[in-house]
């Protein structure tokens, strides 16, 4: 039985439950096995053909299942806290001084060289050190009193 059952279902325990669901309707209903209409083997095997076939056909009968979308295709980037932080990063600029804010304008958003930011500006090499040292400070310490409140 269970051959002919791992034959039909082509999953071993696929066929060891339907072998056991065989023998269980055996079991309740041992007057089929002795009406003389044939063998007891033949009755097991065509109880495990039908069996087969009904979880087939309620296959067949229930909607296709769909798999489930991975978690992350459907989740979005939250860009909130890029732009708070840029919100409170232009609050601080705008509290700079002008010197200030110049030199980080030269420094950084533009790229120049401290050489290159002092030749435009027209100070001497150590103020663009020094001032973009107390600009940063200061945007610092405006960041961190603004995310606090």
């Amino acid at each position: 039985m269970l051959a002919y059952a791992t034959q039909l279902t082509r999953d071993r325990a696929a066929a060891e439950d339907v072998v056991q669901e065989a023998l269980v309707r055996a079991w309740r209903h041992p007057d089929s096995l002795n009406n003389g209409k044939g063998s007891v083997r033949g009755w097991l095997l065509t109880v495990c053909r039908n069996i087969v076939l009904d979880q087939i056909r309620a296959r067949n009968r229930r909607p296709p299942e769909v798999a489930e979308s991975p978690p992350d295709a459907a989740v979005e980037q939250d860009h909130s806290d890029q732009v708070v932080t840029s919100m409170v990063v232009v609050d601080a600029l705008s509290r700079l001084s002008t010197e200030h804010r110049e030199v980080l304008e030269q420094v950084y958003l533009k790229g120049n060289t401290v050489a290159e930011a002092a030749e435009v500006l027209g100070i001497p090499p150590g103020t663009v050190k020094s001032r973009s040292f107390y600009a940063l400070r200061a945007l610092r310490e405006a960041g961190t009193e603004r995310l606090a409140s």
